[in-house]
């Protein structure tokens, strides 16, 4: 596969601010392996090491595969191998590096800082992050690509919901339509045993079932195995059914919960949804650039506590202390939208609100959409009916 020109160029913009951001630290080299920042630097994911220097052009140390489409690539065996490819042309090995100590395992980040006679690095997967959690026009662009194909899908619910179905039933048909609409199936999460496939789908007190995973809302799962989403149960009527199934459609990924309910459903279950259409639309009104991440939790802890519902506000038996996570190459990017937050949302992030809530016998609640920072406030990318859907 060959880069477009329009890709390389923005290859080009997210070097310039790593290599601006690694001089104001005074850090000499930075050397990423896992996939996420590789693709990020290169376009591409290979096996290896994408290697820049504070100034000057990228070096890609591949093993595999041998025949990866990208310019200044060198196919090694080892990661020994670098020093000495580094020497041979003439390049001086750095005195400070930033390596991915979050992401790569301990024996890696101890053989490539033998191999680079380093005692120690800074964090790269913490900058990478930080970098990232900040969008280039092109990437804006993906996203809004993929939030129309995930809304087509959604669209597309109805059509294959049937009476009687297990919750299984109707995941695995939606699961269908998303590949069949360009979906990449899993994706990608940021943290430690966070395991997913193509996204989640709640009825009935499943919905009450906390996560052990950094995720809103849990579900038991068909296995203590993966202990997320769907059990298996049947849906029945007056249920609600959460969909929050992946948008997965570009690397760069949108998130959207909608609700579906069997039937009519609760005067309660539909006053809640309305308060969290409520909490975005209160978002969009006062948000303004560099907006306190807190403050967004708070306003909408405040609007919940005023509607009475604080005991079905993100769970039950636990209850998630997050309303939204930034978005991008993987799920959960920064910034994270917490009581505690010090974070700023600035201008080209992207990011998912989710206020949602759990009602015991009837099921789970709540919109969540994807929206991008402007220089003005907010724009909504996920553009589909915010309304329960009632499926007959």
């Amino acid at each position: 596969m060959q880069l477009s020109q329009e890709l390389k160029e923005d290859l080009l913009i997210r070097q310039r601010r790593l290599q601006e951001a690694m001089q104001l630290q005074g850090v000499e080299a930075c050397l990423l392996a896992t996939n996420v920042n590789v693709f990020y630097m290169s376009g591409i994911i290979y096996t290896g090491y994408y290697y820049l220097p504070a100034t000057g052009q990228p070096i890609h140390f591949i093993k595999s595969p041998q025949s990866t489409p990208i310019d200044n690539a060198v196919y090694i065996r080892k990661p020994e191998q670098i020093t000495e490819i580094l020497k041979d042309r003439g390049i001086a090995l750095p005195k400070s590096v930033l390596l991915e100590t979050d992401s790569i395992p301990y024996n890696q980040i101890v053989r490539l800082l033998s191999i680079l006679d380093l005692a120690q690095a800074q964090n790269a997967s913490v900058w990478m992050r930080k970098i990232r959690s900040v969008k280039t026009n092109y990437e804006i662009a993906q996203v809004k690509q993929c939030a129309r194909q995930h809304e087509l899908v959604y669209s597309k619910i109805p059509e294959v919901y049937r009476k009687g179905m297990t919750d299984i039933e109707l995941q695995v048909e939606i699961e269908k339509l998303m590949r069949l609409h360009g979906s990449v199936g899993t994706f990608r999460g940021y943290g430690d045993n966070m395991e997913i496939f193509m996204g989640s789908l709640l009825v009935g007190d499943n919905a009450q079932a906390p996560s052990p995973f950094d995720f809103a809302l849990g579900g038991a799962g068909i296995s203590p195995t993966v202990p997320l989403g769907a059990n298996g149960s049947r849906i029945q009527p007056g249920q609600t059914i959460m969909v929050d199934m992946a948008g997965n459609y570009s690397p760069w990924m949108t998130d959207m919960t909608r609700v579906f309910s069997a039937g009519k459903t609760t005067e309660l279950a539909y006053k809640a949804h309305q308060v969290s259409i409520s909490i975005h639309e209160k978002t969009m009104e006062v948000f303004h650039p560099e907006y306190p991440c807190a403050e967004l939790y708070n306003l909408a802890l405040h609007i919940v506590k005023e509607e009475g519902l604080s005991d079905y506000f993100m769970g039950t038996t636990q209850q998630a202390k997050f309303i939204g996570h930034g978005l991008g190459l993987e799920i959960n990017e920064p910034p994270v939208l917490t009581p505690r937050s010090k974070e700023l949302l600035v201008e080209n992030t992207v990011f998912a609100l989710e206020p949602k809530f759990v009602l015991p016998g009837v099921g789970a609640v709540g919109v969540e959409n994807t929206y991008l920072v402007t220089g003005k406030g907010l724009e909504k990318i996920t553009l589909f009916e915010e309304q329960i859907i009632e499926l007959s």
